[in-house]
């Protein structure tokens, strides 16, 4: 479809959740002290949300993903439950081939990312990661750990709830980018308008509100559609996909 047609396609569930999950990452990571290219990460979920998670990712410099479904560890040469899209994640991620359950892949990561379904990730499987975890338990209404089993064990702890802190919420994303795309008449949506997307929500928590429990802001803060819209149009017109310049 995105071929066929001159103007912008997104599905928000799956690119805007993968935005913002981004954007919460820049934050965390500004917390430990740790580099997109030295992360391995875990994605629980190979459906829609987790192969854009993973792909924004991987745009971003992540070179360690591996991803995890109802079978286990996704990697080359899997034979079983595999379809189109978990093939092509089987091609492009786990490099070093890690075979197994989520215990095994929880070994030493960086970051759990969960887009799967309540209560997968255990309080051991936290403990095995590497210092200073980041988990970010999107399942939703259930998380795949709540926040009270992991907190003695995560760093930085994020649902997709309102109700504890630090909320990966796509509304943050997809307001702005669609007045982006609409102010510049952007042809399409690609990779660098989402990263620009990304970048303008992390902006927004300031190194003085930054801490373990506000890595993402408000759906409410003051602006934000208008602030990540500029950075959306600003990167349309930077990549050629805008039709139109606005004055001023």
């Amino acid at each position: 479809m995105k071929a066929e047609l001159d103007i912008p396609v997104f599905h928000d569930d799956q690119h805007g959740t993968a935005v913002v999950a981004l954007a919460a990452l820049k934050n965390a990571l500004r917390i430990v002290g740790k580099k997109m290219q030295d992360l391995r990460i875990v994605v629980a979920g190979v459906g829609a949300a987790g192969v854009a998670c993973s792909k924004i990712f991987m745009t971003a410099g992540v070179k360690q993903i591996i991803g995890v479904d109802r079978q286990g560890a996704i990697y080359k040469g899997r034979k079983e439950n595999m379809n189109s899209m978990k093939e092509w994640f089987a091609e492009h991620t786990n490099p070093e081939g890690i075979q197994g359950g989520l215990a095994e892949a929880c070994q030493g990561a960086d970051l759990f990312l969960g887009v799967s379904g309540p209560g997968l990730l255990t309080s051991e499987h936290v403990q095995s990661m590497a210092k200073d975890p980041i988990i970010f338990a999107m399942a939703n209404p259930i998380p795949e750990i709540l926040p009270e089993d992991a907190k003695p064990y995560a760093r930085i702890m994020a649902t997709g709830r309102s109700d504890y802190p630090n909320q990966i919420n796509n509304v943050l994303c997809f307001p702005g980018l669609f007045r982006g795309c609409l102010e510049v008449r952007a042809r399409e949506i690609n990779a660098e308008m989402k990263l620009a997307a990304a970048e303008a929500i992390a902006s927004l928590v300031s190194d003085k509100e930054l801490c373990e429990d506000f890595i993402i802001p408000s759906p409410f803060t003051p602006n934000i559609g208008k602030i990540v819209a500029k950075a959306v149009a600003d990167a349309a017109i930077r990549t050629g996909v805008a039709q139109v310049t606005p004055k001023g």
